[in-house]
């Protein structure tokens, strides 16, 4: 650069109605032209005295400019004045984008690839999603308003990488109660959602090409979890009492990990019999195999008394229990759990606290106080009352559109029910019709990892109301004739 254009430059007049102040416009103009190579390396700069009656500005707003950049390693000052030091040339001009042949990724990007449409959660239909307008917002937010009251100053520190105590206390005599969950405060492991503990299950107690069974059709957060440790899925069929693993599976592909759904199979809703569980759990041992128990909105059920989760069923337990509040509370608290079997923990413990840090401590210690003082248990009862009448709503509709011999899977738990469609129909086709709508089901083909894919929508009623679902059954009906 030549006199005249570091002239044209550096005296370009600065704004003087704008966010930035002068100081910070004379900065970001130098550094940005550094960058973008306009001034290149020894370049030499006036003195500041005589910039500062050049642009009109006071002296120090610049010797303020000049030492910025000389702390950055921008600029070089001695006693023959101040210059550009020598820095490493960008390949591409400043803000040049680059190409998407030109980002290097992992592999595993493409392995995390998958039919999952991304959908607002406001849109009908949509499964996973409860019914937020419901949520008792005045119960929780005095719950939030007593920890706040009592130790403020306390809670903005890390906590227990392992969650708050007084979480994992009330979790454990909750769980125990209502899920026949058999474990104490010590064996619960807070995390930021279920998600967050089945990618820790994965990268604690698996290695690259070990084998992890899932269920199909099954939860795709499980598969992607598998996918990021770099494990071998093997898809094991899932039948009328569950996941359905055959004696030739344990020969051919032994599973380091086991991933089900037995209370509430997602996303066909069927339950894993009790010989089925036994079998499971005999055979695990036996292989020195983990079960990982994902409870999955099993809270909601319609008829009978609730099944009592897997891993009560054997102590010591190959079984590590997950769950969530997602779907109980809402999606946005992100605090999930998981249930060590309690020879575990000790051997895992060190692990966790070094990469776990304990946050979220208000929110933890609030829902201690929710479960505690009734407001979890009677929320629940609510919720259930209003998705058993959304179910039969929607049951109806199905049954007075296509028939009472209409095929539908699930229903005895939940938010959601699986229309199954025939063959010929491309559940993905439909879906994008029903978007336009403002409906977003999940496409039933989207669950599976083997060729054969059974076709059909996976209808959430969570979040839906009763003037909506039979809309949205019209529009069904309406494209599926198409």
């Amino acid at each position: 650069m030549n006199e005249s254009e570091l002239h044209t430059l550096l005296l370009a007049p600065l704004a003087t109605h704008q966010d930035l102040t002068l100081q910070q416009q004379l900065f970001q103009r130098i550094k940005q032209a550094i960058l973008a190579g306009t001034l290149s390396t020894g370049t030499r700069l006036p003195a500041t005295r005589q910039l500062a009656a050049d642009l009109q500005v006071s002296r120090n707003t610049v010797t303020a400019v000049w030492a910025q950049l000389q702390a950055e390693g921008f600029l070089i000052s001695d006693r023959q004045g101040s210059y550009i030091s020598p820095i490493a040339q960008l390949p591409l001009p400043l803000g040049a984008e680059t190409s998407n042949s030109d980002v290097v990724l992992s592999p595993r990007v493409n392995a995390l690839r998958s039919s999952h449409r991304v959908f607002g959660q406001e849109m009908a239909l949509r499964p996973g999603v409860p019914s937020l307008a419901h949520f008792p917002l005045a119960q929780w937010r005095r719950a939030l308003n007593r920890v706040m009251q009592n130790s403020p100053q306390q809670l903005l520190g890390y906590g227990d990488p392992l969650g708050e105590y007084s979480l994992r206390e009330a979790l454990a005599q909750h769980l125990a109660m209502a899920r026949g969950v058999r474990c104490s405060p010590e064996q619960i492991v807070i995390t930021e959602g279920a998600q967050q503990a089945l990618t820790l299950c994965v990268s604690l107690l698996s290695q690259r090409g070990d084998i992890g069974w899932v269920e199909e059709p099954g939860y795709r957060g499980a598969k992607a979890a598998m996918r990021l440790g770099d494990m071998q899925i093997e898809p094991i069929p899932v039948d009328e009492q569950g996941l359905a693993p055959q004696s030739s599976d344990w020969q051919r592909c032994p599973p380091r990990l086991i991933y089900t759904t037995p209370t509430h199979q997602y996303p066909t809703g069927v339950v894993m019999s009790a010989p089925r569980r036994l079998a499971l759990l005999a055979a695990a041992q036996q292989h020195q195999t983990w079960i990982i128990e994902d409870d999955y909105d099993s809270d909601f059920r319609y008829s009978g008394e609730p099944i009592a989760a897997m891993q009560g069923m054997l102590q010591p337990s190959p079984v590590i229990y997950v769950g969530s509040f997602s779907k109980t509370l809402f999606p946005a608290l992100r605090i999930g759990f998981m249930v060590l079997p309690s020879q575990l923990l000790p051997l895992l413990r060190p692990a966790l606290h070094e990469l776990l840090r304990g946050g979220n401590r208000p929110e933890q210690q609030a829902l201690a106080l929710f479960i505690r003082n009734g407001d979890f248990s009677r929320h629940l009862s609510k919720m259930r009352r209003l998705y058993r009448q959304r179910q039969a709503c929607l049951r109806e509709a199905l049954q007075q559109t296509f028939g009472a011999h209409v095929s539908l899977l699930g229903g005895e738990c939940g938010m959601h029910l699986v229309l199954s469609l025939p063959d010929k129909q491309q559940d993905g086709k439909l879906i994008d019709r029903l978007n336009a709508c403002g409906y977003a089901p999940g496409a039933l083909s989207g669950f599976y990892l083997g060729e054969e894919k059974q076709q059909g929508l996976v209808l959430g009623y969570g979040n839906t109301s009763t003037s909506q679902i039979m809309v949205g059954v019209a529009h069904i009906a309406q494209y599926l004739s198409m």
